[in-house]
């Protein structure tokens, strides 16, 4: 009896090795060019691991998660259930801790059973194979895939503890749905950390690996259920659980309650993604690099620079910042109510300018995540909102002038150039104060030619306008009169100087970017520039509080506290600006349509006043 069992056991390893051999020798060629690869990819200390980057409002609280197809939120190993740990051994791998990546025993019951049925139906893999499957091969069942996978999987038993693969593995199956790794699929079928689940919910859940769609618990419940029956009964039977404890959880109701993703604020998120990119580009030295390529050298760097921002997202980063929810969905209801036409649109931004963080920033009404972001991309002539920063202050701080400081309001030529005031009338002396509340023309075009264009341009150095261009600096500008013009974030953050004192620091929506455990990877280090004296600082807040007490701005005149800004009407009304602050917050709204037109009537009707105003109600 023990001579014919000798000789079965023979006949049966003979093929196998025969078949092995054949296989093996086929790959020959390739095992050199294979472990190249191996080397490549698997790292001596780290493999990674795609995983969720996460973003904060200015309270600390997600809005919105990112991943590029798998979603994951990765476990260390000490965080895991030692439940989970020991379901995965029982059913996967009971010798993992004795094997080097691959179970002999394993391999050759799953060969006589392919052998049986003439098909690759059982694969015989170790844990460690599973991982090197799921991270470096495909499913595809055939036997050159099996070797590939024995040589990862050797290798990586050299290269890592047990532990570490273990970890790796829990954090790389496939739980359905796009969801990845143990954690990632406790919060999403039951909303809990995976600590938190009871044995019943814990062996639901690791039941739907074995084979995703088979076991998927929201189309075909029963499958898991008896699946997971199949575990309880393993766990029993390998004494991890006793009786008692086996039928309780045999008998526990499941009840799924499915996570929705968490994506929120499009407008946000969308300029968040935008602003990633550009801190990445600036704190890793690619700005100065694009700036000085050649147009080719300058596209690559562009695309090595979009892979690098998808590398730091896929590698599980927190981005905290200063978005302000209650802000933002008041911005995004208030833009879509005052434009109910269909060919009318429009772009807000709200700053806070004492923190200096982007509270909200609505890119257009009924916005959808990656769209043309109107506050951020729409570059458009500011019409007089210009003049506070191009004409008036450069004239104030040079000349000391007051806002009862007189100037000519009456006809204006010169080579050529006559502009208009927009009632057609002229109005001969007064003052700054009227002058600008009143945004006449030619005033504002008689003062820049005597302070000198290129001096009041210099004033508008510190804004970093992108968009102003050399052939820009000429008088008139005075009246907002560019070549491309500005964009309604650029506009909005060069007028937080009027609540600073005159010193400018940009506003930014990323406060900073940490790693999971904490530690801070960016953060904009915005130096603070003293633009203009504070003396014309208190004058400019003056004649900026008159536009609302007196001015053009008198229809949303009556709020509580400070409050002061500045109109823009462009050429036939095609765009409508105010510019404005109150307290705490600066605040920006541009109206007007994508392809520019006459918004005459609407004009009228003053829909950029009223949104401000509605806005910043209680909100100083």
């Amino acid at each position: 009896m023990r001579a014919f069992a000798g000789f079965l056991i023979l006949c049966i390893q003979i093929p196998l090795f025969i078949v092995v051999l054949f296989y093996l020798t086929i790959e020959w060629n390739n095992i050199q060019s294979l472990h190249k690869a191996i080397q490549r990819q698997v790292h001596i200390q780290h493999v990674s691991l795609s995983q969720n980057s996460y973003m904060y409002d200015e309270n600390g609280i997600v809005f919105s998660e990112m991943h590029d197809g798998e979603k994951r939120k990765y476990l260390p190993i000490e965080h895991i259930p030692q439940t989970v740990v020991d379901i995965f051994l029982t059913t996967e791998d009971r010798h993992f801790y004795q094997h080097h990546g691959f179970d002999i025993g394993g391999i050759i019951r799953a060969f006589t059973i392919n052998l049986k049925s003439q098909s690759i139906e059982q694969g015989g893999s170790t844990i460690t194979q599973q991982l090197a499957r799921n991270l470096f091969l495909t499913h595809e069942k055939s036997y050159k895939r099996k070797i590939n996978e024995l040589l990862y999987a050797y290798q990586l038993e050299k290269q890592f503890s047990k532990k570490k693969i273990l970890e790796l593995y829990l954090n790389s199956i496939y739980f359905g749905h796009g969801i990845y790794g143990i954690d990632t699929a406790s919060h999403y079928y039951f909303q809990k950390d995976v600590h938190e689940l009871t044995l019943g919910e814990m062996s639901f859940l690791c039941a739907i690996p074995n084979n995703p769609s088979f076991y998927d618990p929201l189309s075909v419940e029963p499958n898991t259920k008896s699946r997971q029956q199949f575990i309880l009964k393993k766990l029993a039977q390998a004494k991890k659980i006793d009786r008692a404890v086996y039928e309780k959880a045999m008998g526990e109701p499941i009840t799924l309650n499915i996570e929705k993703n968490m994506d929120l604020y499009p407008d946000y998120t969308t300029y968040v993604y935008e602003e990633l990119k550009e801190l990445i580009a600036d704190q890793e030295g690619f700005t100065k690099q694009i700036d000085e390529a050649v147009p080719e050298e300058k596209r690559r760097l562009q695309f090595k620079l979009k892979q690098r921002v998808q590398e730091v997202l896929r590698s599980g980063v927190h981005i905290y910042t200063g978005l302000s929810r209650p802000l933002q969905e008041k911005g995004t209801s208030v833009l879509k109510q005052a434009l109910p036409m269909q060919d009318v649109n429009g772009a807000i931004v709200v700053l806070n300018h004492q923190t200096h963080q982007i509270s909200a920033i609505i890119g257009g009404k009924n916005y959808k995540k990656l769209d043309f972001h109107r506050a951020y991309q729409a570059v458009r002539q500011p019409g007089s909102a210009i003049k506070p920063l191009l004409v008036y202050v450069p004239y104030i701080n040079e000349y000391g002038a007051t806002e009862n400081s007189l100037v000519d309001a009456g006809p204006f030529c010169l080579n050529g150039y006559c502009p208009q005031n927009a009632s057609g009338r002229h109005y001969g002396m007064t003052t700054l104060k009227t002058a600008f509340k009143y945004s006449y023309n030619t005033p504002a075009v008689r003062l820049l030619n005597q302070v000198g264009v290129e001096k009041g341009f210099q004033y508008m150095e510190p804004f970093q306008f992108q968009h102003i261009v050399p052939k820009d600096h000429n008088l008139t500008a005075a009246v907002g009169g560019f070549t491309y013009g500005v964009t309604p974030l650029e506009l909005t953050n060069a007028y937080t100087v009027f609540s600073n004192n005159g010193k400018y620091t940009s506003s930014r929506a990323i406060l900073k970017v940490t790693d999971a455990k904490g530690k801070i990877l960016y953060k904009w280090q915005e130096p603070t520039v003293q633009v203009w004296k504070s003396t014309t600082n208190t004058t400019m807040r003056k004649l900026l509080a008159e536009v609302i007490n007196s001015g053009t701005a008198k229809k949303i005149r009556g709020s509580q506290g400070y409050a002061g800004g500045k109109t823009g009407t462009t050429n036939d009304y095609k765009d409508l600006w105010f510019i404005g602050m109150k307290d705490r917050y600066t605040v920006g709204v541009w109206i007007g349509s994508d392809k520019p037109k006459s918004n005459q009537r609407l004009a009228e009707e003053s829909p950029h006043l009223f949104v401000w105003k509605r806005l910043t109600e209680g909100n100083h």
